[in-house]
Protein backbone atom coordinates (compact mmCIF):
# COMPACT_ATOMS: atom_id res chain seq x y z
CA UNK A 1 0.00 0.00 0.00
CA UNK A 2 1.27 3.29 -0.99
CA UNK A 3 2.14 6.12 1.98
CA UNK A 4 0.26 9.26 1.26
CA UNK A 5 2.09 12.56 2.17
CA UNK A 6 -1.38 14.49 3.44
CA UNK A 7 1.00 16.20 5.99
CA UNK A 8 3.70 17.50 4.26
CA UNK A 9 4.53 20.67 3.28
CA UNK A 10 5.18 22.30 -0.29
CA UNK A 11 9.25 21.70 0.47
CA UNK A 12 9.17 18.19 0.60
CA UNK A 13 7.16 18.00 -2.98
CA UNK A 14 9.56 21.14 -4.65
CA UNK A 15 12.86 19.47 -3.41
CA UNK A 16 11.76 16.05 -4.99
CA UNK A 17 11.09 17.62 -8.47
CA UNK A 18 14.18 19.86 -7.83
CA UNK A 19 12.73 22.75 -8.71
CA UNK A 20 14.50 26.10 -6.77
CA UNK A 21 11.69 28.65 -6.74
CA UNK A 22 13.59 30.71 -4.47
CA UNK A 23 16.40 31.39 -7.28
CA UNK A 24 13.63 31.84 -9.73
CA UNK A 25 11.73 34.70 -7.77
CA UNK A 26 14.01 37.07 -5.73
CA UNK A 27 15.63 40.03 -5.91
CA UNK A 28 14.75 42.75 -8.65
CA UNK A 29 13.09 40.17 -10.58
CA UNK A 30 10.23 39.19 -7.50
CA UNK A 31 9.61 43.02 -7.17
CA UNK A 32 9.60 43.40 -10.79
CA UNK A 33 6.69 40.87 -11.10
CA UNK A 34 5.34 41.61 -8.49
CA UNK A 35 4.72 45.60 -9.66
CA UNK A 36 3.74 44.25 -13.09
CA UNK A 37 1.25 41.87 -11.28
CA UNK A 38 -0.22 44.54 -9.41
CA UNK A 39 -1.02 46.79 -11.88
CA UNK A 40 -2.47 44.67 -14.33
CA UNK A 41 -4.48 43.27 -11.30
CA UNK A 42 -6.24 46.36 -10.53
CA UNK A 43 -6.26 47.23 -14.34
CA UNK A 44 -8.38 43.49 -14.33
CA UNK A 45 -10.65 44.70 -11.53
CA UNK A 46 -11.65 48.15 -12.30
CA UNK A 47 -11.82 47.37 -16.07
CA UNK A 48 -14.17 44.28 -15.53
CA UNK A 49 -16.57 46.15 -13.29
CA UNK A 50 -16.75 48.88 -15.89
CA UNK A 51 -17.65 46.47 -18.21
CA UNK A 52 -20.26 45.27 -16.10
CA UNK A 53 -21.92 47.97 -14.82
CA UNK A 54 -22.75 48.78 -18.46
CA UNK A 55 -23.98 46.02 -18.92
CA UNK A 56 -26.30 46.64 -16.12
CA UNK A 57 -26.16 50.53 -16.62
CA UNK A 58 -27.65 50.24 -20.52
CA UNK A 59 -30.93 48.80 -21.23
CA UNK A 60 -29.63 48.15 -25.06
CA UNK A 61 -27.69 45.59 -22.97
CA UNK A 62 -30.36 43.57 -21.86
CA UNK A 63 -29.88 40.54 -24.37
CA UNK A 64 -28.46 36.94 -23.27
CA UNK A 65 -25.33 38.05 -25.65
CA UNK A 66 -24.29 40.68 -23.19
CA UNK A 67 -25.05 39.22 -20.51
CA UNK A 68 -23.00 36.01 -21.28
CA UNK A 69 -20.46 39.05 -22.19
CA UNK A 70 -20.62 40.45 -18.75
CA UNK A 71 -20.18 37.16 -17.33
CA UNK A 72 -16.89 36.27 -19.03
CA UNK A 73 -15.94 40.29 -17.65
CA UNK A 74 -16.89 38.38 -14.07
CA UNK A 75 -14.78 35.57 -14.93
CA UNK A 76 -11.65 37.62 -15.51
CA UNK A 77 -12.66 39.41 -12.47
CA UNK A 78 -12.11 36.08 -10.51
CA UNK A 79 -9.00 35.46 -12.68
CA UNK A 80 -7.01 39.14 -11.02
CA UNK A 81 -8.60 37.69 -7.62
CA UNK A 82 -6.73 34.44 -8.46
CA UNK A 83 -3.38 36.30 -9.43
CA UNK A 84 -3.37 38.25 -6.64
CA UNK A 85 -3.61 35.02 -4.27
CA UNK A 86 -0.64 33.73 -6.44
CA UNK A 87 1.40 36.31 -5.52
CA UNK A 88 1.62 36.53 -2.75
CA UNK A 89 1.86 32.62 -1.95
CA UNK A 90 4.68 32.33 -4.90
CA UNK A 91 8.64 32.53 -5.27
CA UNK A 92 9.85 31.68 -2.38
CA UNK A 93 7.05 31.44 -0.44
CA UNK A 94 5.53 28.56 -2.27
CA UNK A 95 7.28 26.29 0.00
CA UNK A 96 6.34 26.74 2.85
CA UNK A 97 2.23 26.06 1.81
CA UNK A 98 0.83 23.57 2.79
CA UNK A 99 -0.91 21.60 0.81
CA UNK A 100 -4.37 22.18 0.96
CA UNK A 101 -3.40 26.24 0.63
CA UNK A 102 -1.22 25.29 -2.76
CA UNK A 103 -4.57 23.67 -4.31
CA UNK A 104 -6.61 26.55 -2.90
CA UNK A 105 -3.95 28.68 -5.20
CA UNK A 106 -3.90 26.44 -8.11
CA UNK A 107 -7.22 25.84 -8.12
CA UNK A 108 -8.37 29.40 -8.08
CA UNK A 109 -6.30 29.38 -11.49
CA UNK A 110 -8.33 26.27 -12.87
CA UNK A 111 -11.51 27.30 -12.07
CA UNK A 112 -11.10 31.39 -13.52
CA UNK A 113 -9.70 28.97 -17.00
CA UNK A 114 -12.50 27.09 -16.97
CA UNK A 115 -15.17 29.53 -16.33
CA UNK A 116 -13.66 31.71 -19.09
CA UNK A 117 -13.79 28.74 -21.08
CA UNK A 118 -16.97 27.08 -20.81
CA UNK A 119 -18.61 30.89 -21.30
CA UNK A 120 -16.80 31.11 -24.68
CA UNK A 121 -18.43 28.09 -25.54
CA UNK A 122 -22.20 29.06 -24.47
CA UNK A 123 -21.42 32.12 -26.16
CA UNK A 124 -20.92 30.54 -29.55
CA UNK A 125 -23.83 28.19 -29.00
CA UNK A 126 -26.16 31.66 -28.68
CA UNK A 127 -24.61 32.80 -31.47
CA UNK A 128 -25.07 29.95 -33.41
CA UNK A 129 -28.76 30.15 -32.51
CA UNK A 130 -29.01 34.10 -33.40
CA UNK A 131 -27.02 33.65 -36.69
CA UNK A 132 -28.74 31.03 -37.96
CA UNK A 133 -32.04 32.99 -38.01
CA UNK A 134 -30.05 36.37 -39.12
CA UNK A 135 -31.11 37.55 -35.63
CA UNK A 136 -28.78 40.08 -33.42
CA UNK A 137 -29.89 38.26 -30.08
CA UNK A 138 -31.19 34.82 -29.76
CA UNK A 139 -34.65 34.10 -27.88
CA UNK A 140 -33.11 32.33 -24.41
CA UNK A 141 -35.18 34.11 -22.04
CA UNK A 142 -33.24 35.31 -18.57
CA UNK A 143 -34.26 32.11 -17.07
CA UNK A 144 -32.21 30.02 -18.70
CA UNK A 145 -29.60 32.69 -19.29
CA UNK A 146 -29.53 32.86 -15.20
CA UNK A 147 -29.26 28.75 -15.26
CA UNK A 148 -26.61 29.11 -17.96
CA UNK A 149 -24.32 31.28 -16.06
CA UNK A 150 -24.93 29.24 -12.57
CA UNK A 151 -24.05 26.35 -14.46
CA UNK A 152 -20.86 27.46 -15.85
CA UNK A 153 -19.79 28.60 -12.67
CA UNK A 154 -20.25 25.03 -11.04
CA UNK A 155 -18.95 23.39 -13.63
CA UNK A 156 -15.55 25.98 -13.64
CA UNK A 157 -15.94 25.44 -9.57
CA UNK A 158 -16.29 21.51 -10.22
CA UNK A 159 -13.32 21.28 -12.58
CA UNK A 160 -10.65 23.66 -10.19
CA UNK A 161 -11.40 21.28 -7.37
CA UNK A 162 -10.81 18.17 -8.84
CA UNK A 163 -6.95 17.64 -7.96
CA UNK A 164 -8.21 18.14 -4.36
CA UNK A 165 -10.90 15.39 -4.59
CA UNK A 166 -8.61 12.86 -5.46
CA UNK A 167 -6.90 12.84 -8.63
CA UNK A 168 -3.07 14.01 -7.23
CA UNK A 169 -0.14 12.35 -6.78
CA UNK A 170 -0.20 12.31 -2.99
CA UNK A 171 -0.34 8.79 -2.42
CA UNK A 172 1.70 7.95 -5.65
CA UNK A 173 4.46 10.36 -5.61
CA UNK A 174 6.15 8.62 -8.31
CA UNK A 175 3.88 9.95 -10.96
CA UNK A 176 3.89 13.72 -9.63
CA UNK A 177 4.98 16.18 -12.42
CA UNK A 178 7.09 19.29 -12.26
CA UNK A 179 5.64 22.29 -12.61
CA UNK A 180 2.39 21.11 -10.51
CA UNK A 181 4.24 19.20 -7.55
CA UNK A 182 1.14 17.72 -6.43
CA UNK A 183 -0.61 17.08 -9.15
CA UNK A 184 -0.64 13.45 -11.01
CA UNK A 185 1.01 13.99 -14.67
CA UNK A 186 -2.13 12.10 -16.07
CA UNK A 187 -4.15 14.76 -14.67
CA UNK A 188 -2.02 17.14 -16.71
CA UNK A 189 -2.47 15.63 -19.39
CA UNK A 190 -6.41 15.20 -19.45
CA UNK A 191 -6.52 18.92 -18.42
CA UNK A 192 -4.45 20.43 -21.47
CA UNK A 193 -5.81 17.77 -23.94
CA UNK A 194 -8.84 18.93 -22.68
CA UNK A 195 -8.96 22.19 -23.09
CA UNK A 196 -6.68 22.94 -26.33
CA UNK A 197 -9.69 20.38 -27.91
CA UNK A 198 -12.40 22.83 -26.64
CA UNK A 199 -10.24 25.99 -28.15
CA UNK A 200 -10.25 24.35 -31.49
CA UNK A 201 -13.85 23.53 -31.64
CA UNK A 202 -14.43 27.11 -30.92
CA UNK A 203 -12.17 27.97 -33.60
CA UNK A 204 -13.99 25.98 -35.99
CA UNK A 205 -17.35 26.72 -35.11
CA UNK A 206 -16.54 30.23 -34.91
CA UNK A 207 -15.06 30.77 -38.72
CA UNK A 208 -17.99 28.63 -39.98
CA UNK A 209 -20.02 30.81 -38.29
CA UNK A 210 -18.64 34.12 -39.59
CA UNK A 211 -18.51 32.73 -43.28
CA UNK A 212 -22.35 31.71 -42.86
CA UNK A 213 -22.94 35.54 -41.78
CA UNK A 214 -20.92 37.29 -44.56
CA UNK A 215 -22.24 35.23 -47.26
CA UNK A 216 -25.50 35.68 -46.09
CA UNK A 217 -24.98 39.65 -45.40
CA UNK A 218 -23.38 40.07 -48.58
CA UNK A 219 -26.40 38.87 -50.15
CA UNK A 220 -28.85 40.51 -48.17
CA UNK A 221 -27.18 43.64 -48.92
CA UNK A 222 -27.24 43.53 -52.70
CA UNK A 223 -31.64 43.05 -52.48
CA UNK A 224 -32.16 45.18 -49.25
CA UNK A 225 -30.35 48.39 -49.64
CA UNK A 226 -31.98 50.57 -47.12
CA UNK A 227 -31.17 47.95 -43.61
CA UNK A 228 -27.20 47.53 -44.49
CA UNK A 229 -26.29 48.71 -41.04
CA UNK A 230 -28.90 46.58 -39.38
CA UNK A 231 -27.56 43.47 -41.19
CA UNK A 232 -23.64 44.08 -40.56
CA UNK A 233 -24.72 44.13 -36.70
CA UNK A 234 -24.42 40.34 -36.67
CA UNK A 235 -20.89 40.34 -38.52
CA UNK A 236 -19.89 43.51 -35.74
CA UNK A 237 -20.73 40.83 -32.81
CA UNK A 238 -18.94 38.04 -34.50
CA UNK A 239 -16.07 40.15 -34.89
CA UNK A 240 -16.29 41.06 -31.13
CA UNK A 241 -16.58 37.35 -30.07
CA UNK A 242 -13.69 36.19 -32.67
CA UNK A 243 -11.35 38.83 -31.40
CA UNK A 244 -12.20 37.55 -28.04
CA UNK A 245 -11.29 33.90 -28.61
CA UNK A 246 -8.30 35.33 -30.33
CA UNK A 247 -7.06 36.69 -27.65
CA UNK A 248 -8.13 34.51 -25.17
CA UNK A 249 -6.52 30.85 -27.44
CA UNK A 250 -3.52 33.02 -27.83
CA UNK A 251 -2.35 33.90 -24.37
CA UNK A 252 -3.65 30.39 -22.59
CA UNK A 253 -2.16 27.76 -25.54
CA UNK A 254 1.19 28.56 -24.89
CA UNK A 255 0.97 27.59 -21.04
CA UNK A 256 -1.44 24.58 -21.76
CA UNK A 257 1.55 22.97 -24.24
CA UNK A 258 3.88 23.10 -21.15
CA UNK A 259 1.34 21.52 -18.99
CA UNK A 260 1.11 18.95 -21.38
CA UNK A 261 4.39 18.61 -21.88
CA UNK A 262 5.57 18.48 -18.37
CA UNK A 263 2.46 15.76 -18.10
CA UNK A 264 4.09 13.87 -20.67
CA UNK A 265 7.51 14.08 -18.49
CA UNK A 266 9.51 15.38 -21.11
CA UNK A 267 12.24 16.15 -19.19
CA UNK A 268 14.05 18.12 -21.64
CA UNK A 269 11.94 20.81 -22.94
CA UNK A 270 13.49 23.72 -20.74
CA UNK A 271 9.69 23.80 -19.63
CA UNK A 272 10.96 25.48 -15.95
CA UNK A 273 12.60 28.68 -17.97
CA UNK A 274 9.16 29.82 -19.92
CA UNK A 275 7.04 29.01 -17.21
CA UNK A 276 6.62 32.28 -15.44
CA UNK A 277 6.58 33.77 -18.82
CA UNK A 278 3.52 31.95 -19.89
CA UNK A 279 1.71 32.59 -16.81
CA UNK A 280 2.28 36.65 -16.91
CA UNK A 281 0.90 35.96 -20.87
CA UNK A 282 -2.16 33.98 -19.29
CA UNK A 283 -2.64 37.12 -17.11
CA UNK A 284 -2.88 39.23 -20.19
CA UNK A 285 -6.18 37.66 -21.45
CA UNK A 286 -7.97 39.29 -18.96
CA UNK A 287 -6.10 42.80 -19.16
CA UNK A 288 -6.90 42.81 -23.26
CA UNK A 289 -10.37 41.62 -22.67
CA UNK A 290 -12.43 45.01 -21.66
CA UNK A 291 -9.98 46.60 -24.10
CA UNK A 292 -11.55 44.66 -26.57
CA UNK A 293 -15.34 45.38 -26.06
CA UNK A 294 -14.64 49.00 -25.87
CA UNK A 295 -12.71 49.30 -28.81
CA UNK A 296 -15.10 46.89 -30.78
CA UNK A 297 -18.49 47.76 -29.84
CA UNK A 298 -19.34 51.21 -30.08
CA UNK A 299 -22.10 51.14 -27.65
CA UNK A 300 -20.16 49.71 -25.14
CA UNK A 301 -16.84 52.06 -25.30
CA UNK A 302 -20.07 54.88 -25.21
CA UNK A 303 -21.59 53.50 -22.22
CA UNK A 304 -18.61 53.14 -20.29
CA UNK A 305 -16.89 56.68 -20.97
CA UNK A 306 -20.64 58.18 -19.82
CA UNK A 307 -20.13 56.55 -17.03
CA UNK A 308 -16.76 57.86 -16.04
CA UNK A 309 -17.03 61.15 -17.48
CA UNK A 310 -20.47 61.64 -16.08
CA UNK A 311 -19.13 60.64 -13.00
CA UNK A 312 -16.43 62.96 -12.58
CA UNK A 313 -19.13 66.00 -13.84
CA UNK A 314 -21.27 65.19 -10.64
CA UNK A 315 -18.88 65.63 -8.60
CA UNK A 316 -17.63 68.87 -9.73
CA UNK A 317 -20.78 70.22 -9.95
CA UNK A 318 -21.49 69.17 -6.56
CA UNK A 319 -18.42 71.21 -5.36
CA UNK A 320 -19.59 74.54 -7.30
CA UNK A 321 -23.16 74.30 -5.98
CA UNK A 322 -21.62 75.15 -2.54
CA UNK A 323 -19.94 78.18 -4.05
CA UNK A 324 -22.51 79.21 -6.54
CA UNK A 325 -25.76 81.23 -5.25
CA UNK A 326 -28.69 79.70 -5.91
CA UNK A 327 -30.07 82.22 -8.22
CA UNK A 328 -27.36 81.10 -10.81
CA UNK A 329 -28.48 77.85 -10.47
CA UNK A 330 -31.83 77.94 -11.08
CA UNK A 331 -30.71 79.99 -13.96
CA UNK A 332 -28.24 77.74 -15.29
CA UNK A 333 -30.91 74.74 -14.97
CA UNK A 334 -34.11 76.22 -16.74
CA UNK A 335 -35.47 74.30 -19.43
CA UNK A 336 -33.89 76.71 -22.35
CA UNK A 337 -30.98 74.24 -21.61
CA UNK A 338 -28.25 76.83 -20.64
CA UNK A 339 -25.34 75.74 -18.45
CA UNK A 340 -22.56 77.40 -17.06
CA UNK A 341 -19.40 77.50 -18.92
CA UNK A 342 -18.30 74.60 -17.19
CA UNK A 343 -21.12 72.84 -18.00
CA UNK A 344 -20.99 73.17 -20.66
CA UNK A 345 -17.76 72.27 -21.83
CA UNK A 346 -17.78 68.96 -19.34
CA UNK A 347 -21.46 68.05 -21.23
CA UNK A 348 -19.82 68.43 -24.43
CA UNK A 349 -16.75 65.90 -23.59
CA UNK A 350 -19.64 63.17 -22.44
CA UNK A 351 -22.21 64.04 -25.16
CA UNK A 352 -19.67 64.28 -28.28
CA UNK A 353 -18.88 60.44 -28.01
CA UNK A 354 -22.42 59.39 -27.23
CA UNK A 355 -23.41 61.39 -30.24
CA UNK A 356 -20.59 59.81 -32.44
CA UNK A 357 -21.26 56.39 -30.97
CA UNK A 358 -24.77 56.70 -31.58
CA UNK A 359 -24.41 57.15 -35.04
CA UNK A 360 -22.21 54.26 -35.82
CA UNK A 361 -24.26 51.61 -33.91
Amino acid sequence: MNECYYDKRMDFFYNRTKTDTADEWTGPQLIGVLCFGTFFCLFIFISNSLVIAAVVKNRRFHFPFYYLLANLAAADFFAGIAYVFLMFNTGPVSKTLTVNRWFLRQGLLDTSLTASLVNLLVIAVERHMSIMRMKIHSNLTKKRVTFLIISIWAIAIFMGAVPTLGWNCLCDITVCSSLAPIYSRSYLVFWSVLNLVVFFIMVVVYIRIYMYVQRKTNVLSSHTSGSISRRRTPVKLMKTVMTVLGAFVVCWTPGLVVLLLDGLNCTDCGIQNVKRWFLLLALLNSVMNPIIYSYKDDEMWATMKRMICCSSEDKSQERRSSRIPSTVLCRSTDISGHYIEDGIIQGTVCGKGDLGDKGNS
